[in-house]
């Protein structure tokens, strides 16, 4: 498989990681990634726009979102606050291998859960909503609580059948430019604290400079540099917060060569330059 966030979720016998992000996260714009893991998110204010693959919708307070494993998502927030529970799904079957048939049809991508539920969807919200409170107040019992509340949900999904078993023609077109895609974020991730330029990026996909910037626009919704440039500013935010390094060798770090257009550009993404993020 390309490259893709490889991060260590929770622990070995309870993989789940929980986020709670408003606008001091160093992750609050949601740059384009995708991962193995599955992912719920729920907002709990303003809205959150996110293209899953190709697929855009706007949540609000109260709405769910379910992101399937391997799809590629990117989200803008809009005074939002919102939270992530990303888990590997296969530790559901370390509880019980009477599920196992769905749990492996996600897993293989073969089953494909819908991505938006409304707030006014009852039933599932207060499902998915008892796997964020469970994790939230981590009581002595919340493994038990959270494994209980993944079961309950999936168990309306499966009832529901609010799944997809094949895509559509337009999806398996739309399919094929995916993987592409998935290259092109490889390549950026995986160089972003070196100089590289839109030449790079395009040799590295195959691609002219001119289609490059076409297909990444129509993908994304950005230009390859300014993917470039939001995802270094993503990596040097949380270096920022996580280390005590100078901010002028956390620029060069993350593959900036001038401080002042580090400065400009951070403050640009952030609202507030380095210095004052990171005292904030």
């Amino acid at each position: 498989m390309a490259y893709n966030e490889l991060e260590k979720r929770g622990t070995d016998d309870f993989p789940v990681e929980f986020f709670h992000i408003d606008k001091n996260h160093p992750r609050y714009h949601m740059s384009a990634h995708w991962h193995g893991e599955t992912e719920i998110i729920r907002v709990l204010d303003g809205r959150l726009d996110i293209k899953l693959d190709k697929r855009a919708y706007s949540a609000y307070k109260g709405d769910v979102l379910f992101v399937n494993p391997e799809t590629i998502h990117q989200a803008t927030p809009h005074n939002c606050i919102y939270e992530c529970v990303v888990f590997h799904i296969e530790f559901l079957q370390m509880c019980t291998y009477s599920c196992s048939f769905f749990i492996d049809s996600i897993l293989k991508c073969d089953c494909l859960i819908n991505e938006y539920f409304a707030c006014d969807d009852s039933e599932l919200s207060l499902a998915a909503n008892e796997i964020f409170d469970s994790l939230l107040k981590k009581s002595s019992g919340y493994k038990f609580r959270s494994i209980s509340s993944f079961y309950k949900f999936f168990g309306i999904v499966v009832d529901r059948h609010t799944y997809i078993h094949k895509l559509s023609d337009g999806e398996k077109t739309n399919s094929k430019s995916i993987p592409k895609l998935k290259n092109i974020l490889a390549f950026i991730r995986e160089n972003y604290d070196r100089q590289i330029t839109l030449n790079d990026i395009a040799s590295s996909a195959e691609m002219s400079v001119k289609y490059l910037g076409a297909f990444f626009k129509s993908m994304t919704g950005k230009t390859p540099i300014d993917y470039l440039n939001e995802y270094r500013i993503e990596k040097a935010a949380q270096k920022l917060l996580g280390t005590d390094v100078k901010v002028t060798d956390i620029a060069y770090d993350c593959g900036f060569n001038d401080l002042s257009y580090f400065i400009k550009t951070f403050k640009k993404i952030k609202h507030l330059p380095p210095g004052k993020f990171r005292k904030q």
